[in-house]
């Protein structure tokens, strides 16, 4: 069986997870892999669909098993990570699996799995455009939103580090280059 896995990172409210979804519809062959947090649900997030909420000391146990192939305090007291087992059951599926990751993660899965892997990385067209996304989201405060857009300008650094790179401006011609992109990649 051939264990392929796509990795989608970005700087939050680039529309990473708006791409990722969209391609899940459109090649049934993925499947998408929900990541474990420590980190309290927002919104009308659900366990076992956007995350697997852990607290933090069934992640700190967790990783001391070594169950994760990936993790990351991303914020502070805010662990991420991608479980084996969920890799595991997605290829024993028959399946590819598709990562909607933050950048530390997505280039620790490339490096972990090499040319396994197809890593692409969303990016916004400008930290304003990124800045003015995550206001409209509604979803935090004006200080969680600072930071996120602080680190978004470091995760943009790094985007040279993916194999691809899709610039969100018009999110129909990202969507087209992101199904261009997988289909290559699939060999279709």
């Amino acid at each position: 069986m051939d264990k392929k896995v796509l990795i989608f990172s970005a700087p939050s409210g680039a529309g990473k997870s708006t791409i990722v979804n969209h391609l899940l519809k459109v090649f049934p062959s993925l499947e998408f892999s929900v990541s474990a947090t420590s980190r309290a649900p927002r919104g009308e997030e659900r366990d076992g669909r956007e995350y697997y909420f852990l607290s933090a000391g069934e992640f700190a146990s967790r990783v001391a098993s070594g169950d994760f192939i990936e993790w990351e305090e991303v914020y502070s007291g805010s662990c991420y990570g991608t479980l084996k087992s969920e890799l595991d059951r997605i290829w024993a599926e028959g399946h590819v699996v598709v990562f909607d990751i933050d950048v530390r993660g997505g280039l620790n899965v490339k490096r972990l799995l090499g040319s396994q892997a197809l890593s692409v990385f969303i990016m916004p067209p400008s930290v304003e455009e990124l800045r003015r996304r995550l206001y409209g989201r509604g979803t935090d405060t004006p200080e969680a939103i600072e930071r996120r857009v602080a680190k978004a300008e470091s995760e943009m650094a790094q985007a040279d580090s993916y194999d691809r790179i899709i610039v969100n401006d018009s999110l129909d011609a990202a969507l087209a280059e992101a199904e261009a992109v997988v289909r290559e990649f699939l060999g279709r």
